[in-house]
């Protein structure tokens, strides 16, 4: 296993620096990068004082022309009344006055010792940005995984030793419809019904606690968490049962008709030791090893419309906006961190593959 396992590092390597070579380059040569957001924001800025004026009765001044030559010696669209040092000096405070393939590896560099640096259009850190935001992408993600995983499997389970019954009829019924409701219409049906909308006021529907969250006790804490959490998660859950049930039913199934049941049926023992002695485990072993990629989830899994919806402060609103304007630091660390984890990840969910079945053996294969 220690050789497998060492074999698949070292295949890390070129994999991720393939990965984000590709999106590097891919990202850095699409139009409208963060020289241009900044440049369009100071032209607005401008043309607002510029109407300001025109209003205050100085149109004599403003009528005058302007330095339009730097658009054209730029190439920047949105560049006029800048001049050619004022864009050399925006190019400058980016870092974009450096050739691209220079850019390129100080980047990697950097972020070799997780150096992510600093946003280019909010004044923080990086990772301190990404610590602000990590609590409410926990939340949703962490509770929502939890109770998927203790609705879903124990209702696979009992939908297959229920096999063809109406219980079995019904209940694929409710997951596969639920399956099919928009998260973001249902979140907007739970804000009209219970967080003030038409009919009742249950449910806060802004940000992960209350104003007064620090005079709380303890046990007020944790109350006031759990309903602002409420909504947020119910939205997010809803159609979330439908894949893991199935998969857990059809598992069950299969097992259910092997040999080493029937064996086992014959040898007196009861349907329950059976199924959660025996068949359990077996059928569990798919489920059980895709947790570290269910981690994913926990942790990035963000909903942006639910964030919106609920008003809440995430990763998946941070990176958002964040692609909007073009804030180059915040998305290469995102994908950065998304790489290097899916591919341990991945390392890890074949280490437990092995761990959980010993018949498993990817260092045997050719």
């Amino acid at each position: 296993m220690l050789a497998y396992i060492f074999r698949r590092l070292l295949l890390v390597v070129p994999t991720f620096f393939a990965i984000i070579t590709l999106n590097f380059f891919i990202i850095q040569l699409a139009p409208g990068g963060p020289v241009d957001q900044y440049i369009a924001a100071q032209s607005g800025l401008a043309n607002t004082n510029v109407m300001q004026e025109r209003l205050s009765g100085s149109a004599n001044e403003v009528d005058k022309p302007r330095d339009i030559t730097a658009k054209e010696q730029s190439g920047y669209r949105g560049a006029g009344g800048l001049t050619k040092e004022e864009i050399a000096e925006i190019e400058r405070r980016f870092g974009f006055d450096k050739p691209i393939h220079e850019r390129f590896w100080i980047m990697l560099k950097n972020y070799l010792v997780f150096d992510f640096g600093e946003s280019l259009f909010r004044g923080k850190e990086v990772l301190e940005l990404i610590y602000e935001r990590l609590p409410v992408s926990i939340s949703l993600g962490l509770w929502s995984t939890l109770i998927v995983y203790a609705v879903s499997i124990p209702l696979g389970i009992r939908k297959a030793v229920r096999h063809s019954s109406r219980f079995d009829i019904w209940t694929t019924t409710i997951v596969l419809g639920a399956s099919a409701i928009p998260a973001f219409l249902f979140a907007v049906l739970l804000v009209i019904l219970f967080a003030g909308g038409s009919f009742l006021d249950w449910f806060p529907l802004r940000g992960l606690t209350s104003n007064n969250w620090e005079e709380l006790s303890w046990w007020g804490k944790i109350v006031d968490y759990f309903w602002h959490m409420t909504l947020p998660i119910i939205a997010t859950v809803i159609g979330s049962f439908a894949a893991l049930t199935m998969l857990t039913k059809n598992l069950f199934l299969d097992e259910i008709s092997r040999q080493y049941v029937m064996t086992a049926r014959a040898k007196g023992l009861t349907e329950d030791a059976i199924l959660y002695k025996h068949v359990f485990r077996n059928a569990m072993l798919v489920i059980v090893a895709g947790l570290p990629g269910s981690l994913i989830a926990v942790f990035f899994g963000s909903s942006l419309i639910i964030e919106i919806i609920f008003s809440l402060d995430g990763l998946g609103l941070l990176f958002y906006e964040t692609t909007v304007q073009r804030d180059y630091p915040v998305i290469f660390a995102t994908l950065y961190v998304f790489t290097l984890v899916g591919l341990l990840l991945n390392i890890v969910s074949d280490v437990m593959y092995m761990i959980i079945d010993p018949r498993i053996d990817f260092e045997s294969r050719s």
